[in-house]
């Protein structure tokens, strides 16, 4: 176990929290947020886009920007809600949801927008 790596990290250093699925990885391009999106909607989840402060990001509220993308089957229509969202809360992470309508939660999160930390 002498491999695994730790990853340092505090509350008080808001940059160095690590939150979400793909949080201990660099953070998603375009493309790669595309093809988490074809996944999502691959599965039938339904996305939902939500946005909560950098202070708050450990918490478990975070606001919902709209209502979830329910039934929605293009890539393009959820990318569009992203960037809509990053453009009206820009100081703001920004995180997309795939909800299991079977299961009853959340079958991935991640961070695809990091806001400014203070």
């Amino acid at each position: 176990m002498s491999d695994v790596q730790d990853y340092a990290s505090s509350l008080s250093d808001t940059s160095s929290r690590k939150f979400e699925t793909f949080s201990y990885l660099p953070d998603l391009t375009a493309a790669q947020t595309r093809e988490q999106i074809v996944y999502i909607l691959d599965k039938g989840w339904n996305p939902v886009i939500e946005h909560t402060e950098p202070k708050n990001q450990t918490s478990t509220y975070w606001y919902m920007w709209k209502l979830p993308l329910f039934g929605e089957t293009d890539v393009d229509v959820v990318l569009n809600e992203i960037e809509a969202c990053k453009a009206a809360h820009p100081e703001n992470h920004v995180r997309l949801l795939g909800l299991d309508n079977f299961v009853q939660c959340a079958g991935t999160a991640m961070i695809v927008h990091r806001g400014i930390t203070v």
